[in-house]
């Protein structure tokens, strides 16, 4: 497991999670957890700008100590989804947008796999990030400095880019864990053939 990362990635890594917490627990669970995370004052001092991994890991572990795995995960999760709405209305221009969602799913799959490979530091920072277009599809972050048991923010990432530009049958799979010991976290896209032939 990997438990001092380095670089930096995406402000939004905690923002998003920010914006779960108070979502879905309130504002006094959210103050627990920036304490928690050893930042008490984060609320008031919101990211703007590339921030570094340790600080965003340290928020997402914080979330799942503070609260029952079930309510951590939920807003993991849903913290991903918005990681991913912001993705695709900030870092994927809206013609490529259209472009991906006329495709065929088994033409579409691979374009927006590169894509998102290309941006790799939202999710991933400076960590190695690789891809194979070949079904079934993956992307593996090698070191990943946002490993969390089962990678539920990245996984929600993941699925909320493809369910809105290739198929909302897509699912995302982890196959392997940098909290498991492995070198790289892998996620996995099975499409099925209903889902490659649509549309």
């Amino acid at each position: 497991m990997q438990t001092h990362p380095s670089g930096r990635v995406g402000p939004n890594a905690i923002l998003q999670m920010v914006e779960a917490v108070r979502m879905l627990s309130g504002p006094e669970v959210l103050d627990r957890v920036c304490a928690a995370a050893g930042m008490p004052g984060l609320v008031d001092n919101l990211p703007d700008r590339m921030i570094p991994a340790h600080d965003a890991l340290s928020l997402h572990r914080a979330v799942a100590a503070e609260l029952p795995q079930d309510a951590a995960d939920r807003i993991a999760r849903e913290a991903g989804r918005r990681t991913g709405d912001y993705i695709l209305s900030h870092r994927i221009p809206a013609p490529a947008r259209l472009v991906l969602r006329l495709l065929p799913g088994r033409l579409a799959g691979p374009i927006l796999l590169r894509a998102i490979s290309h941006h790799a530091w939202t999710f991933a920072g400076d960590a190695r990030v690789t891809h194979d277009a070949t079904p079934p599809m993956e992307l593996v972050i090698h070191d990943n400095p946002l490993a969390m048991p089962g990678c539920p923010w990245h996984l929600a990432v993941f699925e909320t880019l493809f369910h809105r530009l290739v198929d909302r049958r897509i699912i995302v799979g982890h196959s392997e864990c940098c909290t498991d010991g492995a070198g790289a976290c892998r996620f996995v896209f099975h499409q099925s053939r209903a889902a490659a032939d649509h549309r």
